[in-house]
This record gives structure tokens, C-alpha cells and sequence, in this order.
């Protein structure tokens, strides 16, 4: 066919419309295009195509080179279509160390000379071209290379400057996931512009790039929001950005910023958590990182600087993960350790409500106003002569069981078991507003207790006994003592030592339990029987002595008059009126349940019947024996 006559004629008049590369470089000859080329780290520094002009004329640095990325070879436009279109930028990005691309550089380096990136050339273009100058951190050169704050845009009198990284390099602001689904940007097919599918107006006034999003091209990017993720629409997001003046750039104090933030959060966190309940300890942790996000937003949307975050987001909850696991441990162990110490002394429902803040208990000895039981068993000599040692520890044994449960329902401390007396206190270590109304209440129970089991005793054959209760109200010190062998929580004080001498007096007066005035008037739910005003061994003052009769809401109106008859009785004891205190007595006896109380105060009265009225008289009774 070539041998043909005229075929290289007419092959040389067709030629023209068959050069394609040309065809397209007159297309494009004249227009607002810019073209795309890449940078290769080829060892080899294999060049192809023609590059464009510098973008930083050499003129315009110190000297010395900046820190840019650095290229060795390149694939470029072929030289006609250079020619056409003088302004190309390249299009490579820059991927981190976990494969992720999160930047562009804006300028990089090949044999020393300085080249735009495909986005930074389509904005130049589209201000006509202004001229890039550097503008430098530094006032004057630093080691081996010069370091960069922005790049700046000038022409004719007005600046615009483009912040970047040590790297010439620059955040790409994603505007939301890429692709056709994306939303972010409008696609186009080329296979409706090239079957003119599409109006010719459609993209006229728009900034056009051309890109691929197939697969086998190779183009597809991991980036922060999308895992193939389309090269060309990283561009897109760049030049948006230059559009909006919202450029992101990582400054270069980033990591002393960094190290700031985790210094003070660090701090503020090892002082307050372990100040804190678990609830405020979560609420703080909340805030910070609350607080440290909304920081690091503002100033990346206000600012345009992306700053580091996860590290000290994930050192504060890393902080508060610490704090809770070490506050568990400790706070196991010393809810153990403050149960061990409590456990045999304090009923399980206040040691409860002691671990919850085991911080605020301790063995440390401190003045308290508490009330003081002693509880003695009476006619225990005798059993110890009819028992057998085995038979008495089994009785007393099962009489203190019954005493402490009754004394620890009532919230009540155990003291101590001396022989066959118990000792118990009210107030502490947990305090509490009723504590003598609780130790009143718990002697009522243990007189009915005794009362049962001497019921159940006598159903058996086996012998009885009988309790005698002092109860005293006051000040006295509470904590640990004891020798360095052995330590016991307990009290100590006068106000202690007076419960002791009522609990001797109780038999005395013919009573299970006797109290002194100062917990009778923190009982006012109980009626009372006054019984005497004493002056026990150790004590100059006298006292005013009761006896707890039940409840308010339960006496009986019979109990009532008895009550009201004996304290007239009372009176008149005291104001010496021996006929008038004689014949209230007599009718108690005549109307009332005998009692040891009311024999004791009739022979007293016989005895001092008579008698010449004493001015100093108080109607107290001495006690000279404990």
C-alpha cells in the first residue's frame, strides 16, 4: 500500500489532523489550564518530559537550601504541550509513616530548585499569577538550611500567605469522605463530555481538575477520611482551602505545645484524682479531655493550626484508668483493714457504711460525747458453784450472745467482755445524733432478753440470773490503747467511770438499769423513774439517777399514776416532809407491784422520822464502795 502512487502525498496532508499530541496542545494553547506532572524517588533520577519553571527563583532565598522535600526524578508533559501550557504543578503527596496521606507540599525540591504543587499552581492561576516570596521563621540564616513560616503570595501591593510546616508542607482540610458518594465535590464523567452528554455551559465559571478514580490507575489514597480515597480530590480539598483562607498547617512548636498541654494536664490530674470521689474523679477526667478537645478544635477551625491531641487525650484517661485501679486496691485493702479493726467491736451494718469513706475512721484517739453501757450478770458466783465449767461457759457463753446481738442491732460498739460484764458504747466510730436513745433503748431489750431466758431456763431446771445496767452520758476520749502487745478500741473518762458506778447501783436500788440525768434528757421518748440523787466513789457532785420505765406512747395509765405518786414521794423526801413522803409510800405499797425501791426509801423515812429539819440537806446518798 505504501508503493502506492499518491499515498505519501495524501499521508502528509492528512498528518496534521492524525498529530493528536498537537491537536490538544493548540486546544489547550492560550487557555486558563494548568497541567499535573509527578516527582519519583528513582535512584536512577530518571527524568521524562519538560518541567516547568521554577516557582521560588533562586534569587529570592538566603542562599541556603530549605528544608522541602527533596525529589530525584520526574515524569513530566511532553515538550509540545509544555509549551502550550507554561504552568504545571506536581501532584505527589505525602504519605506518613502509617501509610496514611494527610499533606501536600506546597513547594519541593529537585537539584536545587524549588516547583509548585498542582494545587498551589492552579490558584496562582487563577490570581493571574503572583509572584511566591519565602517567608522565614528566623531573622537570620540557622545551621545548614532555613526554615519557612507560610509562602507568600504578592501582587501589585497585596500579600496572601499559605502557611506551612518545616516540610514547605501543608494539612489538606478534608471536607468529608471522597468519591462520587462523597458529597464533597461535584464528578464528572469523561465519558459524558466526551460523547457530549454534558451542556456546554455546565462547567463554565468552575475550577476543573481532571483526575481518575479507577482502581487499576492507581490513584486511590488511604487518607484520615476514607480508605481509597481519590488523589486528584486531595487537590480539590487544597485548593478549597486556598479558596476560603482555611488553610491547616501542624506548626513547628507542635511538639514543645505537646509536651506543655501533657505537663499541665499531668499535674492537674496527679493532684485532684486522688483527691476525688470515683463520681468528681469522672466528671474531672470528663472535663479535661472535654476541654482539651474543644481547645484543639478552636484552634483548628479558628486558627488553622492542627496540634496534637491523642497523646494527651489518651494520657488522661490513661491517668484516670490508673487512678481508679489503684484507688480499688488501696481502697480494698483499707476497707479490709478498717473492717479487720471494727469488725469484732461494731455491728456489720455500720462497718458497711464505714468502707464506703474509710478515710474518715480511724484508730486514732479523739474526745467524743458518747454514752457508755457496763451490763453485769448478777448471781454469777452462785451458778459458777452449781455449774460445771463446761455447763458455765456454755450459759455464759449463750447469755452474752443474746446481750451483744440485742446491743450491736441497736448500732451499739462493742467494748470489751470483762468476766461477766460487757461493755459497750453508742457514738462511735460512726457518729450519730441518737446514740443515748439507742443505749436506752438496747438496756430495755436486754431486760426483756434476760427475762426469756430465765423463762426457758426455768422450763429446764437450770438456774437464773439477773443483769445489772449502768448508762452515762458525756464527754470521754475514744480510740486505740493499750500496750505495744496488746491495743484495744475502747474509752476512757470520768463519764466512763460513772456509767461503771451506776451499773454497781443497780442492785441496790432494786433495778436493772440505771442511767444518769445527762442521758435521760437525750431520751425524751421514754418515761422515767427517778430513783435518787447520788454521790458515787470518786465524784464530790451529786447526780440525779433514773430508771428507764418503757415508751412514752406504751406506759400504761396505771404506770402513769404510779410514776406521778412516786415523784411527789420524791419531793417531799427531799423537803424533809417525812409524814407526807410516809403516807404517799405507804399507798404505792397498798396500789403498786412491791418493789426493793420503795421498801429502801421506807426504811429510810422510819429512820428519820424525828428528826430536826437540816438546812443543808440535799436527799443525796453517798457511796464510799464502787
Amino acid at each position: 500500500m505504501r508503493d502506492q502512487a499518491g499515498f505519501r502525498e495524501q499521508l502528509e496532508q492528512l498528518a496534521p489532523s492524525l498529530n493528536y499530541d498537537a491537536l490538544f496542545a493548540s486546544a489547550l494553547q492560550g487557555r486558563p489550564a494548568v497541567l499535573g506532572y509527578y516527582f519519583t524517588s528513582d535512584r536512577d533520577g530518571r527524568a521524562k518530559g519538560s518541567l516547568p519553571a521554577p516557582a521560588l527563583p533562586a534569587e529570592r532565598l538566603r542562599g541556603l537550601p530549605l528544608r522541602a522535600t527533596s525529589w530525584g526524578g520526574y515524569g513530566s508533559n511532553i515538550e509540545e504541550l509544555a509549551r502550550a501550557v507554561p504552568v504545571a504543578g506536581f501532584f505527589n503527596s505525602i504519605t506518613d509513616d502509617d501509610g496514611v496521606v494527610r499533606s501536600l507540599p506546597l513547594l519541593a525540591e529537585y537539584q536545587g530548585k524549588y516547583y509548585e504543587s498542582l494545587a498551589l499552581a492552579m490558584f496562582r492561576a487563577l490570581l493571574e499569577l503572583p509572584d511566591i516570596y519565602p517567608d522565614y521563621v528566623n531573622a537570620h540564616p540557622q545551621g545548614a538550611h532555613d526554615t519557612l513560616r507560610s509562602i507568600v503570595l504578592r501582587q501589585h501591593g497585596r500579600e496572601l500567605a499559605l502557611p506551612v510546616d518545616d516540610k514547605l508542607a501543608t494539612l489538606i482540610p478534608f471536607r468529608g469522605p471522597g468519591d462520587v458518594d462523597g458529597g464533597s465535590f461535584r464528578y464528572v464523567s469523561a465519558s459524558d463530555v466526551l460523547d457530549g452528554r454534558l451542556p456546554a455551559s455546565s462547567l463554565q465559571g468552575k475550577l476543573l481538575l481532571v483526575g481518575s478514580t479507577t482502581p487499576g490507575l492507581l490513584d486511590l489514597r488511604v487518607t484520615p477520611v476514607g480508605r481509597t480515597y481519590p488523589g486528584v480530590e486531595a487537590h480539590a480539598n487544597m485548593l478549597s482551602a486556598f479558596l476560603d483562607g482555611k488553610s491547616i498547617v501542624r506548626p513547628d512548636y507542635a511538639v514543645g505545645f505537646d509536651a506543655a498541654q501533657l505537663f499541665c494536664t499531668g499535674v492537674l490530674l496527679a493532684i485532684a484524682l486522688p483527691l476525688l470521689s470515683a463520681t468528681w474523679a469522672v466528671l474531672l477526667s470528663v472535663a479535661v479531655v472535654a476541654m482539651l478537645a474543644g481547645v484543639n478544635l478552636w484552634l483548628y477551625f479558628a486558627q488553622g493550626l492542627a496540634l496534637p491531641l491523642a497523646t494527651v487525650t489518651v494520657m488522661a484517661i490513661a491517668a484516670f484508668a490508673l487512678n481508679m485501679v489503684y484507688g480499688y486496691f488501696v481502697e480494698s485493702r483499707a476497707k479490709r483493714e478498717l473492717a479487720a479493726l471494727f469488725g469484732t467491736y461494731v455491728p456489720p451494718e455500720l462497718v458497711d457504711e464505714m468502707v464506703k469513706q474509710p478515710e474518715n475512721y480511724s484508730m486514732q484517739a479523739a474526745s467524743r460525747e458518747l454514752t457508755v453501757m457496763f451490763c453485769d450478770m448478777r448471781g454469777f458466783t452462785a451458778l459458777s458453784e452449781q455449774m460445771d465449767p463446761l455447763q458455765l461457759q456454755a450459759l455464759l457463753n449463750d447469755v452474752f450472745s443474746r446481750l451483744t446481738h440485742i446491743i450491736r442491732s441497736h448500732q451499739g460498739t462493742i467494748d470489751k467482755y470483762m468476766g461477766d460484764c460487757v461493755m459497750a458504747f453508742w457514738g462511735a466510730p460512726v457518729p450519730m445524733q441518737e446514740h443515748a436513745q439507742r443505749a436506752v433503748q438496747a438496756a430495755l431489750d436486754m431486760e426483756r432478753a434476760v427475762e426469756q431466758f430465765n423463762a426457758s431456763n426455768r422450763e429446764r431446771g437450770l438456774p437464773e440470773i439477773g443483769i445489772g445496767i449502768g448508762l452515762n452520758t458525756g464527754t470521754m476520749c475514744v480510740g486505740d490503747m493499750g500496750s505495744d502487745i496488746r491495743r484495744s478500741y475502747t474509752v476512757i473518762g470520768d463519764a466512763v467511770n460513772l456509767a461503771s458506778r451506776l451499773e454497781g447501783l443497780s442492785k441496790h436500788y432494786g433495778v436493772r438499769t440505771v442511767v444518769s440525768e445527762s442521758t435521760k434528757v437525750q431520751a425524751p421518748r421514754f418515761a422515767w423513774q427517778e430513783l435518787d440523787r447520788v454521790r458515787v466513789k470518786g465524784k464530790a457532785q451529786a447526780v440525779a439517777i433514773y430508771s428507764p420505765v418503757a415508751l412514752q406512747d406504751s406506759l400504761t395509765p396505771q404506770k402513769t399514776r404510779e410514776i406521778a405518786i412516786w415523784q411527789r414521794c420524791l419531793d417531799a423526801y427531799r423537803a424533809q416532809d417525812w409524814a407526807e413522803c410516809s403516807k404517799l409510800l405507804t399507798d404505792l405499797c397498798q396500789t403498786a407491784v412491791p418493789t426493793v425501791l420503795y421498801d429502801l426509801y421506807t426504811a429510810r423515812v422510819k429512820g428519820l422520822e424525828g428528826q430536826v429539819r437540816d438546812p443543808n440537806w440535799d436527799g443525796s446518798t453517798t457511796f464510799d464502795t464502787k
